[in-house]
């Protein structure tokens, strides 16, 4: 069984004629008879009967033809996944994200990419940082973004965003009306703090210690965004990242700055040993474009 063979048959079950079929092949009439013949003969199987001087499909020819039909879809597959990585550089990307721009930049990214590639398909995950970290370190995603605390050992990582963390407080706190707030400030307060690995829970516990400041820890997390919900719920006060609180009703919490001022940092982890594709660098850039939309928005660098 030849492909010609193949193709011949199915321009034939399709066209219903040879001199139709030999059209649409580009081929002369005799060509697609052989072809067909040549076919039955390979395969031991009666395709076509000849009533009232037209050829019709006996059933085995039906069956046949079901089964290539299918093959021939799989061939268009791949002639479209061909044309995407010629045109993109593949057919798909696959993002991990930590939480915190999970549902802010990078969707705001993506938004920006698909205007471009509108038939490039994307699928992001939001995990923790360490599980993000292993799924780009195994090649199960192209792009990851993870906080710095995790092992960035055998992935491709640089700095992606450094945001400076603000001091998320009730609206009716004492120390909402103050221009920033301090370590001492927190001592005694009900306080919504990070899990112990995140470094800003690292760094800000070294302040508080040098300043001798004790806040009362009521609940622990390690998302922004949920620090932020339960400032506005009234549990507490708490640091948060401001890249994670997107379109949060930001009237139901004051936002002032922390000092000495606790940066996030964010990186960009690539799999290792893999050169970058022309869809992973346009993915790169349109994460880029904005991280920087947001910098000139909320005016002032992070």
């Amino acid at each position: 069984m030849q492909f010609k063979q193949v193709e011949a048959f199915r321009a034939l079950m399709i066209c219903g004629t040879a001199s139709r079929a030999a059209e649409l092949l580009g081929v002369t009439q005799p060509a697609v008879s052989r072809l067909v013949a040549e076919l039955e003969r390979s395969t031991g199987l009666h395709l076509f009967e000849r009533i009232k001087g037209r050829l019709a499909p006996t059933p085995e020819a039906q069956l046949l033809f079901r089964d290539v039909e299918a093959s021939f879809k799989g061939l268009e597959s791949l002639r479209a996944s061909a044309a995407r990585i010629r045109d993109f550089g593949s057919g798909d990307i696959r993002i991990g994200s930590l939480s915190s721009l999970g549902s802010t930049l990078v969707p705001a990214a993506i938004g920006d990419f698909l205007k471009a590639h509108p038939k490039v398909s994307v699928t992001l995950q939001v995990h923790s940082s360490s599980t993000v970290r292993d799924l780009v370190a195994t090649g199960d995603i192209d792009i990851g973004l993870a906080a710095d605390e995790i092992d960035a050992s055998g992935v491709v990582h640089q700095v992606f965003a450094t945001p400076r963390m603000l001091c998320a407080l009730p609206v009716s706190h004492p120390l909402a009306k103050r221009p920033v707030v301090r370590p001492e400030d927190l001592h005694g307060e009900a306080f919504i703090a990070f899990s112990p690995e995140d470094t800003v829970r690292r760094g800000l516990d070294a302040l508080l210690g040098a300043s001798s400041s004790q806040p009362r820890i009521v609940v622990e997390t390690p998302y922004s965004l949920t620090v932020a919900a339960l400032v506005a719920q009234d549990v507490g006060v708490g640091l948060v990242n401001p890249y994670s609180l997107g379109d949060f009703d930001r009237t139901r919490l004051v936002l002032r700055p922390f000092e000495p001022a606790l940066h996030a940092r964010t990186l960009l982890l690539l799999p290792p040993d893999r050169q970058k594709s022309r869809l992973t660098r346009g993915f790169v850039e349109a994460l880029l474009t904005a991280r920087n939309r947001w910098r000139s928005s909320h005016d002032g660098p992070s």
